[in-house]
């Protein structure tokens, strides 16, 4: 097989950053990977809070850390001085390494597995701020109402395995190992609801009977998997809960800093047109909108 080079030209798929701004106290902030700003007017909730982005090189060869600075500037930008809750989806470092830092520079409480709570130990967050999520419990933040569904990573799971100890950066990045991996439900007292699928993975029949009329849907790596897995997946998340608006997040090169624009992960790693052809005709076939968020924008998915 001929080695592909180069990434995907997000820019055929211009026309797919087409979800609604917000015009009421309700929206969705995307930002990067698979952050997403929950904030109803009174309370705000944030997915993994990953806003460091270390490049590559140190990525791979040397010891990564929470960026400070980078945090700091993310969080002015997005106007999130208070947040009730983050919420890694797992805790690979491209998704919870800031999340003790976030919660603390927020006043969160840090909410997931075990592993997410030896993340939070690590960096210092007091113990009454962190909070291990019982599966399919709901959990009540002013007015949004969280589940967390127990799920899988997308293969393959470089890092697999959970966390059982402390991680105190700056670590490797193999340290931060998968841990439990979730799918969140989130149900708002205005009757709005979603999926947020922060990884490429599921566990079958995990979502029966659950219901969500958005589902934000990670796709980062779904485009090197089968055909018939990537259909697997619709059916899993989109399907199971009957989404009619799908938003896809964790496409973006996340070794690119977030003040620089959005470019798809490369082609050695993923392959967003194979994930687009393919989700394309399932969403045809049932009426399903796909759409991609616009990073800093504050959205109405439900609009």
């Amino acid at each position: 097989m001929r080695l592909k080079l180069g990434r995907p030209d997000l820019g055929q798929y211009a026309h797919r950053f087409d979800v609604p701004a917000a015009t009421g106290p309700l929206g969705v902030t995307f930002l990067g990977v698979a952050s997403l700003l929950l904030d109803d007017g009174e309370t705000a909730l944030m997915t993994d809070g990953f806003f460091s982005r270390p490049p590559l090189v140190k990525v791979v060869l040397g010891k990564v850390a929470p960026d400070l600075e980078r945090i700091d500037a993310v969080l002015a930008r997005a106007g999130v001085d208070r947040l009730a809750a983050v919420l890694p989806v797992h805790t690979h470092y491209d998704h919870a390494m800031d999340s003790a830092v976030v919660a603390d520079r927020t006043g969160a409480d840090l909410v997931g597995g075990e592993s997410t709570a030896y993340v939070g130990r690590g960096g210092g967050l007091p113990a009454e701020r962190i909070r291990v999520a019982t599966p399919g419990e709901p959990m009540t933040y002013g007015g949004f109402t969280l589940t967390l569904v127990e799920s899988h990573h997308c293969p393959p799971d470089r890092f697999p395995g959970e966390i059982t100890a402390p991680v105190v950066p700056p670590v490797k990045a193999g340290a931060y190992k998968c841990g439990e991996a979730w799918s969140i439900l989130v149900e708002h007292a205005s009757g709005a609801s979603a999926l947020l699928q922060g990884s490429a993975g599921y566990v079958e029949g995990a979502l029966a009977g659950r219901r969500a009329d958005v589902a934000y849907l990670g796709v980062g790596q779904l485009g090197v998997q089968s055909e018939a897995y990537i259909r697997a997946y619709w059916a899993e998340t989109v399907q199971a809960v009957g989404a009619r608006r799908v938003v896809l997040t964790h496409w973006d090169d996340f070794f690119r800093p977030l003040d620089r624009e959005l470019r798809a992960l490369p082609y050695l790693g993923d392959d967003l047109h194979v994930t687009m052809r393919v989700l394309d005709e399932l969403a045809s076939a049932s009426g399903v909108a796909i759409h991609f968020p616009t990073v800093w924008r504050c959205e109405d998915p439900w609009a």
